[in-house]
């Protein structure tokens, strides 16, 4: 037995937390809105959290879901903080629902002032890790499963103590019967005084429509305080229920999926292109073709496992799916067990009205009992579907599309049992038919059916044993009903494009799309795209010239000129975390479809690496997050300091023992003498100062200066602060890293560019940097070895006249620094 949800359970048992406001946690790749209160005072907060003291529960402050659509690639960020206002250390959960083709890409726990932050590693490395710290008596957790469908934490909260979570996930939204549904899981566990929930979406082709639906489990209309706003490309829908409406809905507080779903504009038969930063992303989905008829085959499990529940469900559905049949269809039905049996032998007939009576009659009259046999029912099926028109038995039409519906809710347990040769048999029997494999409840080989469709053009879905299963079998019947193409290429000429996702496609149902992402060559000025498909009478052959546009920065892809509230810049980095999230997937499918040895360990590797380069939690990869014994994250410090000070020329030194904040600016420790050196350079607004250049270690720091209000007694004296500090760090002679901080963001530039809010903390890894943000105060930037920079964030609560919110800059660590360094720190740093 093998549950499909993930719980992952971390017991921490974390010191008192002060009574401040908690932080957020760090998100990457996108900036999303602040969303946390800074003003939030817990101390007078009690009357709150009267619902969960009452239930003798830690308090929920806030819980928010935070949402960003670029081009149906959703990354979503859920944050929630916990008080335990009582006398006893008492466990607090986070619980977070996801969507099955998600993406973790970062979790974090706030505690003590503290982020801890999981890492993503290879599975067997983070094994290694979370059993390391086991045996040394640590407190350590690890997401490790091959599929996640739900992410659970629990925390120990000592009394009076805050413990803040954060969960960002990531995934392509795909489009199903002419819309893309975006779902958020709401599990507060209780009423909570501050909860919201916030999506914007940006598409460049332009938006249909965009709405909100009612909650899931509850309620016909859509749930109250939800707000929408869209105009032609950009919409944004916030939901924010007060006390009363979440009681209302449930006096636990709510467990329901907030949904919202929209559809795009289509104006070219070729699609919708779009190119950000060397990368490419198709979305095919043309509108207004004619349906092309199909055979298809209804292949139902009537084994003794089905007896119940399953099985009037089942006839439920079918009932309604042979109503919904063309009449240019033709169709048969196969039930199996130990057994087979075919409604109409050797040939598929008709939708006509007399047929589909006399099919609900035969369905109607179909009762559970016996074993499995897979294999038979699968070669009876392939009859049909696998004929050559010459045939004296076939009814197929070269213009009808062959399909096959395949339910079963268990195992093969009879004839041919072997997964191996049920599936190579299959292969060799269904020839061009797409199979659609339907697992019904927990006991199905899902991995057999998954396999079954993957092999032979088709796709596998769960249906969940629920109340409404019918509805499930039907939705799915749904979205193969109506084949508008089949057997689509798409092509790109000229060499332009590589590393390019699949691009064959068996059929293009109505109302779904196709997806291909790849890589431009950085010259790259035009991609031609080529399309050939059938339809229901003829071959298409069309072909189109997309010219790549220059990259102007802004809010989407190249070209894309749209500025939408909210969506921050390099939001069109989108287009290579697309790459990199398909890349991954196609990989392991192909590696699942593989029996070389070799060939799984290459494909694996590949998948590895991608995985770890984009921070991606995947079958390949695991989340591991240890707590240490003892805070060794540095901390930005602002000490007292007395100063003497010592003319020289226009610059003013002071001499002190420990660094300062403020003015001087800049505070280094001299290596040569136990003293620090602390100085001022008075320049002019947008001067550029050169602070460190290290030639032989490729490191260069540069600050940019703006003007601050001058001295009353001295109105003559410029006075400057920075607002911009740029670290550069070369390889091989050639810029490979830049780190450009303001006191809003810090943003990296390399293979991938990396933007993070001052307000979040945060930590990123690159090969030879690792950067480190504790919100609101400074970050931590570590290059090569034994060279450590400290950038501070300056801000005032209430300013005074002279007084202006700026950055400071400390060589913390300068050892790593080469004899030959230069710049004002640089060279001050090796000369005393």
């Amino acid at each position: 037995w093998i549950c499909p949800c993930l719980f992952l359970v971390l017991t921490l048992m974390f010191l008192t937390y002060p009574t401040t406001t908690p932080q957020p946690s760090p998100w990457i790749p996108f900036n999303v809105r602040k969303i946390w209160n800074t003003n939030m005072k817990y101390e007078n907060m009690k009357c709150l959290c009267a619902f969960s003291n009452s239930l003798n529960l830690v308090c929920v402050m806030y819980y928010h879901v935070q949402c960003m659509v670029v081009s149906r690639y959703a990354h979503t960020t859920v944050q929630s903080s916990v008080w335990n206002q009582l006398p006893i250390t008492k466990e607090a959960a986070f619980e977070v629902d996801l969507p099955s083709s998600a993406f973790i890409s970062n979790f974090s726990i706030i505690s003590n002032g503290k982020d801890y932050v999981a890492h993503v590693k290879e599975r067997m490395a983070a094994r290694k890790i979370y059993d390391a710290a086991k045996k040394q008596g640590k407190t350590a957790g690890l997401v490790a499963t091959k599929s996640i469908e739900k992410f659970r934490v629990a925390v120990s909260v000592p009394p009076g103590s805050h413990v803040s979570f954060s969960l960002t996930y990531e995934e392509l939204l795909s489009r199903k019967l002419g819309r893309y549904e975006l779902t958020l899981g709401l599990q507060p566990g209780q009423p909570v005084q501050n909860l919201s929930v916030d999506v914007r979406i940006t598409e460049q082709s332009g938006l249909r429509f965009v709405k909100a639906l009612p909650l899931r489990t509850r309620g016909d209309e859509v749930p109250p305080s939800t707000q929408i706003k869209q105009s032609s490309h950009c919409a944004h829908v916030h939901y924010n229920p007060s006390l009363q409406q979440q009681k209302s809905l449930s006096p636990k507080g709510l467990n329901a999926d907030f949904i919202v779903q929209y559809d795009v504009e289509v104006r070219d038969l070729i699609g919708d292109i779009q190119t950000h930063d060397g990368y490419f992303v198709h979305y095919f989905a043309p509108r207004d073709l004619p349906v092309i008829p199909k055979d298809i085959i209804f292949v139902l499990d009537i084994s003794g496992s089905m007896i119940g529940t399953k099985m009037k469900q089942t006839k439920q559905a079918m009932s309604t799916i042979l109503g919904d049949l063309r009449e240019g269809d033709f169709f048969n039905i196969i039930t199996f067990s130990h057994r087979v049996q075919i409604w109409k032998k050797g040939r598929t007939v008709q939708a006509s009205r007399q047929n589909i009576r006399d099919a609900k009659e035969f369905i109607r009259k179909i009762s559970a009992d016996g074993w499995t046999d897979i294999n038979a029912a699968l070669l009876a099926a392939a009859q049909f579907v696998n004929v050559r028109p010459s045939s004296s038995r076939s009814t197929r039409s070269p213009h009808r599309v062959p399909l096959i519906i395949f339910l079963t809710d268990g195992e093969a347990t009879i004839g041919v049992t072997a997964g191996e040769t049920i599936l190579r048999n299959a292969q060799e029997a269904l020839g061009s038919a797409s199979l659609f494999g339907l697992a019904f409840g927990d006991d199905a080989d899902y991995p057999l059916l998954r396999r079954l469709a993957l092999e032979n053009r088709g796709v596998s879905r769960m249906v969940y044993e629920d109340a409404d299963a019918a509805l499930q079998f039907k939705g799915f019947y749904d979205e193969v009903a109506s084949p508008l193409l089949s057997d689509i290429q798409l092509s790109y000429l000229g060499q332009q494009a590589f590393e390019i996702t699949r691009s064959f496609f068996p059929n293009y149902f109505q109302g779904s799309e196709l997806v291909v992402v790849g890589q431009l060559k950085p010259a790259a000025k035009q991609l031609k795209v080529a399309l050939t498909a059938n339809d229901s009478k003829q071959k298409l052959k069309f072909e189109k010239e997309v010219t790549i546009p220059k990259e102007e920065g802004g809010n989407g892809p190249a070209g894309c000129s749209l500025r939408c509230a909210g969506v921050m810049e390099g939001a069109g980095s989108f287009v290579h975390r697309l790459w990199a999230y398909f890349t991954i997937k196609e990989l392991l499918l192909a590696k699942l479809n593989s029996s070389d040895p070799l060939i799984q360990r290459l494909l694996v590797e590949k998948a590895t690496n991608l995985s770890l380069r984009y921070n991606f939690v995947t079958p390949v990869t695991s989340l591991v997050v240890v707590k240490p014994d003892v805070d060794d994250t540095p901390k930005p410090t602002s000490p007292a300091y007395t100063p003497t000070t010592t003319p020289t020329g226009g610059h003013s030194f002071i001499h002190c023992s420990v660094p300062v904040d403020g003015d001087p600016h800049f505070v280094i420790r001299l290596p040569k003498k136990d003293q620090r050196l602390c100085f001022t350079v008075d320049g002019e607004a947008n001067d550029v100062l050169r602070l460190v250049e290290d030639t032989e270690r490729g490191i260069t720091v540069d600050g940019h200066l703006m003007l601050a209000p001058s001295k009353q007694d001295m109105p003559d004296r410029t006075r400057t602060y920075f607002d911009q500090i740029t670290i550069t760090v070369a390889r091989n002679g050639a810029v490979g890293v830049t780190i450009t901080l303001t006191l809003d963001s810090v943003v990296i530039d390399g293979e991938e560019t990396v933007a993070l809010s001052t307000s979040h903390s945060a930590a990123v890894t690159k090969p030879g940097v690792q950067v480190v943000i504790n919100s609101h105060q400074g970050c931590w930037i570590r290059l090569k070895k034994d060279v450590i920079f400290l950038v501070l964030f300056h801000r005032y609560d209430h300013q005074s006249y002279l007084q202006m919110a700026h950055l400071g800059f400390y060589i913390a660590e300068g050892k790593g620094l080469s004899p030959h360094s230069q710049g004002l720190l640089g060279i001050s740093f090796h000369c005393y």
